[in-house]
C-alpha cells in the first residue's frame, strides 16, 4: 500500500503513525511545505478524555505528549472585577511545535518518511501514483480547492476580528479576561503550553476592531496596542507575535469528503472554533476515525475504507461544529450579556456551548451553583416575591415567575400538544386527563393545543376550537379542574392554520391533504403547501375582517372560561405566519413587502385581541424566530418581530422555528431553538419561553439561569410523564411543588427515595479517586 499525505499537520501524522503501526509493511510518506520546525501559533489544547483516547491508540506518542504538557484543571474567568474560578475541567495545554515535533519523532521511528519543504503542484499525479492519499494541508487546503465541485466546501468567515499570540505570564488556570475599552469590549482566551510560554487570543467584534484602528496595523504595533489594553493582565510580561495577523475565522463545512482515493481531514474539510479549543482534537480525532474504518475494512480496501470513513465520522464531526458554533455565537454576541449579574454572565459563558449544563456545573463546582441559587433568589425576591427563600434557595426552575398579575409557582411550561381527538372542534375527555394530569404533575403553567378559531381554521378534522357555546363549556370544564386539583395556570393558545389546514390526522398522513371533506382554505399569497395541497385563496380585506372578528370572539370565550393567559399562534406557517415570512407573502398591497407591511395583519389581530382580553391578564404570541430557508426569516428579523409585538401589548414571545414551507432545513439538537430564544429575550428585552428538544430538568436549569429564557416548554417529555415537574422536585429535594392532597404519601415517597439517591451518589464521589492538581510537567508525566 502506499500512502501519500500532503500536509504534515497533527492529522496526517497521526493517521500515517496509527497506519504504519499496524501495517508495517505500507509505504507512508508525508510531504509538507514547510521546514520541521516552522510552525505557526502557539498551543493547543486536550481535554482528560482526548487525552485517554492517546493512549489508547498510540501509547508512546501519549507519553512524549503528556511529557510536555502543562496541566490544569480550573478555569478562571474576570469580569467587571469578579473573579471566579471553576474546577473540575480537566485539560492540558501543548506547544504545537513541540507536538508536531513529537509526532514527527514517533514517524520517523515506525518507518514513515517525511519530506519537508516539499510543495505538491501535480496533485493529479499523486493521486495516480497512490493507493491512498490524504489531504490534511490546513484552511487553506489546495486539495480542496482543486476538487472543490466534488468536495462542495462552503466557508462562513465569522464576524469577529481575532489574533494569536504569546506570552511568557504563566498560568494555572485557562483563563478568560473581558474588558471594555472607550471602543468597546475586548475578550481575552489564556492558557499556558509550556514552562514560561502561555497562549493569548486577543478577540473583538468588527466596530471595537475599527475603532481602535487595528486594521492597518503590523503585528508588533497591534501587540503594542494590546500590551498597553491589557498591562495589568500581563502583569509586566511582554507578548510574543508568530504570524499574529488579525483575521476573521473560517467556518469550513464540506458536502463530501472523499474523492476517488483521496480523502480530507482536519482543518481542510472541516474547522471547530478556538473558544471550544476543539482545532486539533478534531484532525486527530479524524486520524483516529479513518484508522478504525481501514481496521474494520481489513486494512487495504481504499474504497471501502473512505466510505465507511465518510458515514461514521460525520456525525461526530456535525455534532463538534455544532457546539463549536453555539460557542462561538455566544462571543460575538457579548454585548447582549454584558449588563447581566456577573454570576449569571458567569454561569452563561461556562454553558455556552451546551457541554457543560446547570447539574454537571453542580459536580464539578458546587459552590459556584449555590451563588447561581443565591443569585436567582435575590433577584425573583427582589422582583416582587417576598416569601422566597433566599437562604436555602431552590434551583432555578422553581423560582416563581410573574407575567402581569399572573404568578406560576416554577419555570416549567406543558408545551401546546396538537391531539388531533376533537371532534367538531370539542374538546372532550381525553383533553381533560391530558391537560388535568399533566397540571397535577406540577407544571407552572400548561398550554392547550392550538385550538382554532373557527371551523375552516382548523388544521385537520381533530382539531379543537373555540367559536362556540359548547366547546366554551367543555373548555371551562378543563380550566375548572385544573385550577381546583392543581397549582398551575392554563393558557389558550389560539390559532388559524391557514395555508395548512384540512389534512389529515397527523398519524394518518401529517400535512397530507384530505382526500374529500376539505373546507376552502385562505392564505396571505396562493401558494400551497406541498405541490400536492390545496391552493389556498389570496385574502382580501373581508376575509381579514372575519378573521379578526373570530379571533376576537375566541379571545371573550376563552375569558369566560376562565383561561388564565391567551397567546396567538403566529409560527409555523399557519396564517399569521405566512403574512410574517417573504416564503409566504407575496402580496403586492400594505401588507406585503417589507417586514412593516408582512406585519400588519398580524399586529392587527394582536392587537383586538388585546382590547378583549383582561387588562391584568398576560398574553403571549408564538413565533417562527427563523424559517432555516435563505431569503426567509432570520434571528434579527425575529427581535423587530418581537419588538412590534411588545409594544402593542404583548408580555411573551414563545419562541419556536420553522415549519414554515417543506424547504426548512432546521439544525437539530439538543436545546436548538434556545439561542434564538436568548436573543430575543436580550435584545428586544421581552420575556422569552424557550422550547424544541429540551428533556430533561437539568435543561431547564440551564436555560433559566443563564437568562436564555425565562419559561420553558416540554413537549414530547411530558407525553410520557406527566408527572416531569414533581419527579424533578423530588431529584432535586424541593418540597413546596404543589400536590393534590390525594398523591401526597407519592410525593413524601418519591422526596425519599430522590435523597437516599443523592447519598449514594454523594458517597460513590467521596470514594472515587480524586484527579490530583499537577503543577509541573514532570509530575504530569509522572
Amino acid at each position: 500500500m502506499k500512502v501519500s499525505v500532503i500536509g504534515g499537520g497533527p492529522a496526517g501524522l497521526y493517521f500515517a503513525i496509527l497506519y504504519k503501526k499496524a501495517w508495517p509493511k505500507a509505504q507512508i510518506t508525508v510531504y509538507e511545505r514547510n521546514r520541521p520546525d516552522d510552525t505557526f501559533g502557539f498551543g493547543v489544547v486536550f481535554s482528560d478524555q482526548t487525552l485517554e483516547t492517546f493512549q489508547k491508540y498510540d501509547l508512546e506518542s501519549y507519553r512524549s505528549i503528556t511529557e510536555n504538557f502543562a496541566y490544569w484543571d480550573d478555569i478562571e474567568i474576570h469580569f467587571k472585577g469578579h473573579v471566579q474560578r471553576i474546577g473540575g475541567n480537566g485539560f492540558c495545554g501543548c506547544s504545537r511545535a513541540t507536538l508536531l515535533k513529537l509526532l514527527h519523532q514517533r514517524a520517523q521511528q515506525l518507518g514513515v518518511e517525511l519530506k519537508f519543504q516539499t510543495e505538491i503542484t501535480d496533485i493529479e499525479g499523486v493521486l495516480r501514483d497512490s493507493d491512498l492519499v490524504i489531504g490534511s494541508d490546513g484552511i487553506n487546503s489546495r486539495i480542496r480547492e482543486t476538487f472543490k465541485d466534488h468536495f462542495k466546501p462552503s466557508v462562513d468567515l465569522r464576524p469577529n476580528k481575532f489574533s494569536w499570540m504569546g506570552s511568557t505570564r504563566p498560568f494555572d488556570a485557562f483563563t478568560f479576561f473581558f474588558r471594555e475599552t472607550k471602543y468597546g469590549i475586548v475578550i481575552v482566551h489564556c492558557y499556558q503550553y509550556e514552562p514560561g510560554r502561555s497562549t493569548w487570543i486577543f478577540e473583538t467584534d468588527p466596530e471595537t476592531f475599527a475603532k481602535f484602528g487595528l486594521d492597518p496595523l503590523d503585528e508588533a504595533g497591534s501587540a503594542k496596542l494590546m500590551e498597553e489594553l491589557f498591562a495589568e493582565e500581563l502583569q509586566g510580561h511582554k507578548l510574543i507575535i508568530n504570524r499574529s495577523m488579525w483575521r476573521n475565522f473560517p467556518a469550513i463545512r464540506c458536502e463530501r469528503w472523499v474523492y476517488e482515493n483521496c480523502v480530507i481531514l482536519g482543518d481542510a474539510k472541516a474547522t471547530a472554533h478556538f473558544s471550544i479549543g476543539s482545532g486539533t482534537k478534531l484532525a486527530m480525532e479524524d486520524a483516529i476515525g479513518l484508522y478504525e474504518s481501514f481496521k474494520a475494512t481489513g486494512g487495504q480496501n481504499v474504497k471501502a475504507a473512505l466510505s465507511h470513513y465518510e458515514t461514521t465520522r460525520r456525525e461526530e464531526v456535525e455534532k463538534t461544529q455544532h457546539s463549536a458554533n453555539v460557542s462561538l455565537v455566544w462571543f460575538e454576541h457579548v454585548k447582549r450579556f454584558w449588563n447581566m449579574n456577573p454570576t449569571r454572565f458567569i454561569f452563561g459563558l461556562m454553558t455556552r456551548s451546551k457541554a457543560i449544563t446547570y447539574d454537571n456545573l453542580a459536580l464539578r463546582a458546587p459552590e459556584f451553583v449555590d451563588e447561581v441559587n443565591h443569585m436567582m433568589a435575590d433577584e425573583t425576591k427582589a422582583a416582587g416575591f417576598p416569601e422566597v427563600d433566599t437562604k436555602t434557595p431552590v434551583p432555578p426552575m422553581f423560582q416563581p415567575f410573574r407575567l402581569r398579575d399572573m404568578v406560576v409557582p416554577n419555570r416549567v411550561v406543558v408545551s401546546p400538544m396538537c391531539q388531533y381527538s376533537a371532534k367538531d372542534g370539542l374538546p372532550n375527555d381525553w383533553h381533560l386527563v391530558h391537560l388535568g394530569s399533566r397540571a397535577i404533575g406540577g407544571a407552572g403553567l400548561v398550554y392547550t393545543e392550538m385550538t382554532d378559531v373557527s371551523a375552516d381554521a382548523r388544521i385537520s378534522p381533530g382539531c379543537t376550537g373555540l367559536w362556540n357555546d359548547e366547546q366554551e363549556a367543555a373548555w371551562k370544564r378543563i380550566v375548572d379542574f385544573v385550577h381546583a386539583n392543581s397549582g398551575s395556570k392554563i393558557c389558550m393558545q389560539l390559532g388559524h392554520a391557514g395555508r395548512k389546514g384540512a389534512t389529515k390526522l397527523s398519524w394518518e398522513g401529517d400535512s397530507e391533504p384530505l382526500p374529500e371533506g376539505a373546507w376552502p382554505l385562505v392564505s396571505a399569497s396562493p401558494i400551497p403547501y406541498f405541490p400536492n395541497s390545496q391552493v389556498p385563496r389570496e385574502m382580501t380585506r373581508a376575509d381579514m375582517d372575519r378573521t379578526v372578528a373570530d379571533f376576537v370572539a375566541a379571545t371573550e370565550r376563552a375569558q369566560r372560561a376562565g383561561f388564565d393567559m391567551v397567546e396567538l399562534h403566529a409560527a409555523h406557517g399557519y396564517l399569521l405566519a405566512s403574512f410574517i415570512s417573504p416564503i409566504t407573502n407575496k402580496r403586492t398591497d400594505e401588507y406585503g413587502g417589507s417586514l412593516e407591511n408582512r406585519m400588519r395583519f398580524p399586529l392587527e389581530v394582536f392587537s383586538a385581541m388585546r382590547k378583549a382580553w383582561p387588562k391584568e391578564k398576560p398574553m403571549s404570541v408564538r413565533i417562527s424566530a427563523t424559517d432555516w430557508i435563505d431569503g426567509g426569516v432570520t434571528g434579527d428579523d425575529a427581535v423587530k418581530i418581537s419588538e412590534m409585538f411588545k409594544a402593542a401589548g404583548c408580555d411573551m414571545i414563545d419562541v419556536s422555528t420553522g415549519q414554515t414551507d417543506p424547504q426548512s432545513a432546521p439544525v437539530y439538537g439538543r436545546m436548538y431553538q434556545t439561542p434564538f430564544s436568548d436573543q430575543i429575550r436580550n435584545e428586544a428585552n421581552i420575556a422569552t419561553m424557550a422550547v424544541g428538544a429540551v428533556t430533561t430538568a437539568d435543561q431547564v436549569n440551564t436555560i433559566v439561569a443563564s437568562a436564555r429564557a425565562d419559561l420553558v416548554a416540554l413537549a414530547r417529555p411530558h407525553l410520557m410523564d406527566p408527572y416531569f415537574t414533581m419527579r424533578a422536585a423530588g431529584w432535586y429535594g424541593v418540597d413546596n411543588v404543589f400536590c393534590p392532597p390525594q398523591y401526597l404519601s407519592g410525593r413524601d415517597q418519591l422526596l425519599r427515595n430522590a435523597e437516599r439517591e443523592r447519598a449514594e451518589m454523594t458517597e460513590l464521589k467521596i470514594k472515587a479517586k480524586p484527579k490530583p492538581q499537577i503543577d509541573t510537567w514532570k509530575q504530569a508525566a509522572e
